[in-house]
């Protein structure tokens, strides 16, 4: 049998950082690192409100984000030995040791399930699968549409937890959306009136989900129940339509909060770059400071104040975590150069 022919060696052009984008990892980040956080303490009205808030739009923003930067996926060789070394050996070594360390205080999962991601790790499947299925998403003729329609009736299916299928697949539109987004689009974004609006608009959603969130059902924020399965307990028609409002609030706040962010370069953007680390790394933090020292549960008691607290020192966190020193320190291990696993790639001159 004859060896396979190697990979071109690029398609695309490799892509350069740009300020804007990495501001916005940067913002996206501390609202992840907050949300995380505040899961500690969603019994509490304050955090709730807050919870709430972030949630209804900080993993659709991310995602969003993910698309546009995406765009150019065609699967040459630089891109596909990238998906391994930073999403595919990310995803088995924070799953694995974070599906360890809940085993160890809680007894939990009994056996390891790698392929069944329990908490951040789910990120790291969707967007294997999302990046491996740009091409399709690119070829088909309504994609916004489709991908809306898959969101709204994978809820009424069971769907098993592989590689976070069911928020894989639900929060897909975002992703889609992402990746049809352009540069004129984002500088419509930056209009001021568009900008004053969007300032309002996320101010009044806060202070909506303060007087609201103690009587809704955090659960459907989390995009992985079906809908008849307890605590949504919905209808088909009642669950299409509370993830349809879910879906356009989710895209509204988004780019509500894209307009907000700074477009010149600064400290943020440097930190943004590194988002990666911060994003891996800070949930082995809180989940150190829950089990091994009781810190939510002996601060739980000071109310408001722990809340306030708990987000100060989440927004420490997470700048510390996107550090030049831990960039450096951990890309070895989640960002290994892998050059024994791979073939070596084909150069030839691009067609016209």
């Amino acid at each position: 049998m004859s060896e396979l022919a190697p990979l071109p060696l690029t398609t695309s052009p490799p892509k350069e950082r740009v300020a804007y984008l990495d501001n916005a990892r940067y913002w996206v980040m501390l609202l992840v690192v907050i949300g995380h956080t505040l899961t500690q303490f969603i019994v509490m009205d304050s955090a709730r409100a807050v919870y709430v808030w972030i949630y209804a739009f900080h993993m659709p923003f991310f995602i969003l984000i993910s698309g546009y930067t995406a765009r150019h996926y065609v699967g040459d060789f630089r891109q596909v030995r990238r998906i391994v070394s930073t999403l595919v050996i990310p995803y088995l070594i924070t799953e694995t040791a974070l599906q360890l360390i809940t085993r160890h205080y809680e007894g939990q999962p009994d056996t390891l399930m790698i392929l069944s991601p329990q908490w951040l790790a789910w990120f790291l499947a969707a967007l294997f699968i999302w990046r491996l299925t740009t091409p399709i998403w690119r070829a088909l003729k309504y994609p916004i549409t489709t991908s809306i329609l898959i969101s709204l009736t994978v809820g009424l299916i069971e769907v098993p937890n592989v590689l976070a299928l069911p928020k894989v697949l639900g929060f897909l539109p975002f992703y889609v959306i992402g990746l049809h987004m352009n540069r004129d689009r984002f500088e419509w974004l930056a209009q001021k009136s568009v900008r004053v609006a969007s300032a309002t608009f996320l101010t009044v959603t806060f202070i909506l989900c303060y007087l609201y969130s103690r009587n809704w059902t955090t659960d459907w924020l989390l995009w992985k129940q079906r809908y008849d399965e307890a605590p949504l307990s919905a209808g088909p028609w009642e669950g299409m339509l509370q993830r349809g409002e879910l879906l356009l609030l989710g895209l509204t706040m988004t780019f509500a909060a894209l307009s907000l962010v700074p477009r010149r370069r600064s400290w943020t953007t440097i930190l943004g770059g590194r988002t990666f680390y911060s994003y891996l790394l800070h949930g082995y933090v809180i989940l150190v400071l829950r089990f091994q020292f009781d810190v939510f549960d002996r601060v739980e008691q000071y109310g408001v104040f722990a809340v306030i607290g708990a987000m100060v020192a989440a927004v420490v966190l997470a700048n510390l975590l996107m550090t030049k020193v831990v960039s450096r320190v951990f890309r070895p291990v989640f960002e290994p150069r892998l050059t024994w696993m791979f073939r070596t790639a084909e150069r030839k001159a691009a067609k016209v």
